[in-house]
């Protein structure tokens, strides 16, 4: 079948939307018919080259690039077709993108560690992870990868059983497609991987889509102190109705109040989510946490990037510790329904996450307003 899809051809390209081609789905896959698709910044990534793998990276990969690829990881759709094999949708179901996939028998998924399944370490490699082979090709037979093989700004795409996860259909499907990236990762951050407790001070570097979602699972979790900080003041004043107790521009002005309202004790828990997590942003990061804190890695840092300003001197002696995480340490089959039943119930802000929509063709006018700190999230709408 022919579509139009937004593809990035190289570093420093914009959007550019083109009709593909998409071939049936195989056994154990599923065609999707995306309806909604979040501008997250881990696509922004692909053009600015933060996520292209150096030369000698790709050459251990065994590709040559990465480009062209279909972008959109965040989403959610309608099952078009599926495959021989496929248990878990049907036809017509909705479905919320797992942009990391839950095959649910490999060593992680098994241990409840659905984020880190196996089938998720081929994100950038061409083809299917069900074979290899390739179902999305441009009008001249390039082939295209898919973001974290999902492609979610295509208006179709094949995917794997395992990059899906059915939700109720009477949920509106822009909802559904937050839960699917910014939304789990944010607010995952917070209540899994920082594991904030009652009473805790949160400090949240960065109110962005993700950011503002640590702000809410931290208030959610019980934080008698949640720090908003954020350049952009449209963002710290939002982040004061998601749960923010305090709102601050930078770091470096976060740094005496939270020194103060601490007693000096510092923050239990500190969670980084900027746009792009660069090395020396971990100095004051580190920093704002206290003793036996936890600093919780959430943004993207470029792939090249080898080091960051830590104290270890402190990092040792007061007992801190680093984490990264990836989907919020949260279990996709899981926690995304989870998420939903929470919205559900009207305890887990979604609507109000979404501040503008735009059609396929409009895809770089989003991401500029993400880029000029607009929106908190941006969806785009795929026509039909």
């Amino acid at each position: 079948m022919k579509c139009k899809a937004a593809i990035c051809h190289g570093v420093g390209h914009d959007w550019s939307i083109e009709e593909i081609e998409v071939d049936p789905p195989k056994p154990g896959e599923v065609l999707v018919r995306w309806t909604h698709a979040g501008l997250c910044h881990s696509d922004e990534h692909l053009l600015t080259g933060d996520f292209d793998p150096p030369p000698e990276a790709k050459q251990a990969m065994g590709i040559e690039s990465i480009f062209p690829i279909i972008g959109g990881h965040e989403g959610a759709g309608v099952v078009a077709e599926v495959g021989s094999g496929v248990t878990s949708v049907a036809v017509g179901d909705h479905v919320s993108a797992s942009f990391v996939p839950a095959c649910g028998t490999c060593r992680y998924c098994s241990s409840g560690r659905q984020n880190l399944c196996d089938q998720g370490g081929g994100a950038f490699l061409p083809g299917m992870i069900t074979d290899g082979t390739s179902r999305h090709r441009l009008a001249d037979g390039t082939e295209l990868l898919l973001m974290a093989k999902l492609g979610t700004f295509a208006e179709y795409s094949c995917v794997a059983e395992s990059q899906v996860i059915k939700v109720d259909t009477d949920l509106p499907l822009d909802v559904v497609s937050l839960v699917s990236c910014g939304v789990a990762t944010g607010w995952g951050s917070a209540t899994r991987r920082g594991d904030v407790r009652p009473g805790d001070t949160v400090v949240v570097v960065g109110c962005g889509g993700i950011g503002m979602n640590a702000v809410q699972g931290a208030a959610m979790a019980g934080a008698k102190r949640v720090v908003a900080i954020d350049p952009l003041e449209f963002k710290r004043e939002t982040a004061m109705e998601f749960g923010a107790t305090h709102a601050f521009a930078s770091m470096e002005e976060a740094f005496a109040p939270v020194t103060e309202m601490t007693a000096g004790q510092m923050a239990e828990v500190v969670i980084m989510t900027p746009g792009v997590l660069y090395g020396d942003l971990m100095n004051l990061g580190t920093k704002l946490a206290g003793k036996g804190g936890t600093i919780v890695a959430t943004a993207v840092a470029p792939i090249t990037q080898t080091s960051a300003d830590v104290n270890l001197f402190e990092l040792t002696l007061w007992q801190k510790e680093i984490k990264g995480t990836i989907f919020g340490s949260l279990n996709p089959r899981a926690d995304i329904p989870n998420l939903l039943s929470m919205y559900q119930a009207g305890t887990l802000k979604l609507d109000e996450l979404i501040t503008n929509t735009y059609p396929l063709d409009d895809i770089n006018v989003g991401y500029q307003a993400m880029r000029d700190g607009e929106n908190i999230r941006g969806v785009v709408v795929h026509a039909g």
